[in-house]
């Protein structure tokens, strides 16, 4: 049988990803940015220059989205991302992000550290380990 704890527990999770993420995309609406988009924009920068597909931004995503290529489309209009032929597959596009892109990206994670630094003192530094072990270990990580 199901605990009742249990689908209360997950019912905790998900309301509170989807409030973060509703709260962070209100945000970010007013640079023009959706949360994939900034999400896109975040994995690209931790590439530090060096490409990568559509694909491997895909695998990376926080919500895995079927729309990448629509979403890169989109950063490339703005001029934040640049897209080009792989040199060594030529059915695959390599992406990158431009000068601009890095720089809204900074304007963008300040705007979302400012909504992070109101909730991150309600936790201790031993709740939040806490909180990602017992996260981890539902997830049987």
């Amino acid at each position: 049988m199901h605990s009742k704890k249990y689908y209360k527990a997950i019912h905790q999770i998900i309301v509170t990803g989807h409030w973060i993420t509703d709260q962070v995309g209100k945000d970010l609406k007013e640079y023009g940015i959706t949360e994939p988009q900034f999400n896109v924009l975040r994995i690209l920068k931790g590439q530090k220059g060096d490409p990568i597909t559509v694909q491997e931004i895909q695998e990376r995503m926080v919500q895995r989205s079927s729309n990448v290529t629509r979403i890169v489309d989109k950063l490339l209009d703005k001029e934040l991302v640049n897209r080009q032929e792989c040199p060594t597959n030529r059915r695959k596009m390599d992406i990158t992000i431009t000068q601009k892109g890095l720089e809204e990206l900074e304007k963008l994670d300040d705007k979302v550290g400012h909504f992070h630094d109101q909730f991150q003192g309600n936790l201790s530094e031993e709740e939040l380990e806490t909180l990602a072990t017992l996260i981890k270990k539902l997830k049987g990580e």
